[in-house]
C-alpha cells in the first residue's frame, strides 16, 4: 500500500477485500515502535513541561529580586565578620578562639579554617537562615495575592496544586543556595585567614582534610534539610493573608517565639516537637564515628512538619476565594 493511499480510507478498503467496503474510522495515534499512544500522553508532557517552566521562570524571579540577593548578601557577610574578629583577637595576643566563647567551634578556627564552616552554620541558623527563608516562603502566595498576579497565574494552565509545589520548590531551592553561600563564604574567609589542614573531630579523632570537606559537604547539606519544615511552616501563612509583610512578619515573629520557647527549661516536654529543637544535630557529623540519632530525629521532625504543614497551605489555597 502507497504513502498515498494509506493517508486515506481507500487504501484500507483495498486492503479488506471489498473495493465498495469504506476504510475503518480512524484510529488512536501511533507512539514509536507501533505502540498506541495514551490518549492523555500528550496533554501530560504537556503539563511536566508547562511545570517546569513555570519553575524555571519562579526560580528567575525569586533569585533576581534585589530582596532576595540583599539577603544572600548579608548571609555572605557573617562568615566575613566572624573570620576577621577571630583573627584580629588572636592577632592581638588575646586568645580568644581558644577560650570556647561565641559560637560553636570558634575555638578551633584558630588552627584550622574549615572549621570557620562549621562556627558559620552554627551562628547562622537559629536566627539568619530561618529568617531569610521566612522572608522568601512567607512572601510565597501572599505577595502573587498582593501584587494582583495570583488570579492571573492560576487562570493559566498551572493549577493550584503545581503552583504550591512550584512556591516550595522554588523556597527549599533558596534554603540550599542560601546555605551554600554561607559555607562557600567561610571556606573562603578561613583560607584567607587562618591555615588548612588535618581536621581534629569533636571525638579527638584526627581525619584528612578532602574527609573534613565531605563533612563540611554533609553539614551544609543537613543544615539546609533542617528548613524544610519551617519553610513549609511559612508556605502556609502565606496562603492565610493577601499581604506579603504580614505573612513575612508573623513567619518571622513565631520563629522568634519557637526559638524563645525551646529556650526555657520548663517546658522540657514539648521541645522535641519544636521544628527547631534538633537544628544543631549537624555537629554529630564532625564525631568519630558519626552519630546518625540526632540527625535522623532532626530530618523526621523537618519532614513531619513539611506534611503536615503542606498539607494545610494545600487545604487552604484550594478552597481560597482569589476572585477578591
Amino acid at each position: 500500500m502507497s504513502r498515498a493511499d494509506a493517508g486515506t480510507g481507500t487504501g484500507a478498503g483495498r486492503a479488506s477485500g471489498s473495493v465498495t467496503e469504506p476504510g475503518p474510522e480512524p484510529g488512536p495515534e501511533r507512539a514509536p515502535y507501533g505502540g498506541a499512544r495514551e490518549p492523555g500522553a500528550e496533554a501530560g508532557a504537556t503539563r511536566l513541561l508547562w511545570t517546569f517552566g513555570l519553575l524555571r521562570s519562579e526560580l528567575t524571579v525569586t533569585f533576581r529580586r534585589w530582596r532576595t540577593l540583599a539577603l544572600l548578601g548579608v548571609l555572605a557577610a557573617v562568615p566575613v565578620l566572624i573570620g576577621i574578629a577571630v583573627k584580629i583577637e588572636t592577632g592581638d595576643g588575646g586568645g580568644g578562639g581558644g577560650r570556647g566563647g561565641g559560637p560553636a567551634f570558634i575555638g578551633q578556627v584558630t588552627n584550622n579554617g574549615l572549621f570557620l564552616v562549621f562556627a558559620a552554620l552554627a551562628a547562622t541558623l537559629p536566627v539568619f537562615l530561618p529568617m531569610a527563608v521566612g522572608v522568601i516562603a512567607g512572601d510565597a502566595i501572599a505577595g502573587e495575592a498582593n501584587g494582583g498576579t495570583l488570579r492571573y497565574l492560576l487562570v493559566a494552565p498551572a493549577g493550584r496544586t503545581r503552583l504550591l509545589l512550584v512556591k516550595y520548590a522554588s523556597t527549599l531551592a533558596f534554603c540550599l543556595v542560601a546555605t551554600v553561600v554561607v559555607a562557600a563564604s567561610a571556606l573562603a574567609v578561613g583560607a584567607l585567614l587562618f591555615p588548612l589542614g588535618d581536621v581534629t573531630t569533636i571525638s579527638g579523632v584526627r581525619i584528612s582534610f578532602g574527609e573534613g570537606m565531605v563533612r563540611a559537604l554533609l553539614i551544609a547539606l543537613v543544615v539546609a534539610a533542617s528548613l524544610i519544615g519551617f519553610a513549609a511552616l511559612g508556605l502556609f501563612i502565606s496562603t492565610l493573608t493577601t499581604s506579603g509583610i504580614a505573612a513575612m512578619a508573623a513567619t518571622v515573629g513565631l520563629l522568634i517565639t519557637v526559638q524563645i520557647l525551646d529556650a526555657i527549661p520548663q517546658l522540657h516536654a514539648v521541645q522535641p516537637y519544636l521544628f527547631s529543637h534538633h537544628w544543631l544535630s549537624f555537629a554529630d557529623l564532625l564525631r568519630q564515628p558519626v552519630l546518625w540519632d540526632g540527625i535522623v530525629e532532626n530530618l523526621g521532625l523537618q519532614a513531619l512538619y513539611a506534611a503536615v504543614f503542606g498539607s494545610a497551605a494545600w487545604a487552604r489555597l484550594t478552597t481560597r476565594d482569589i476572585t477578591t
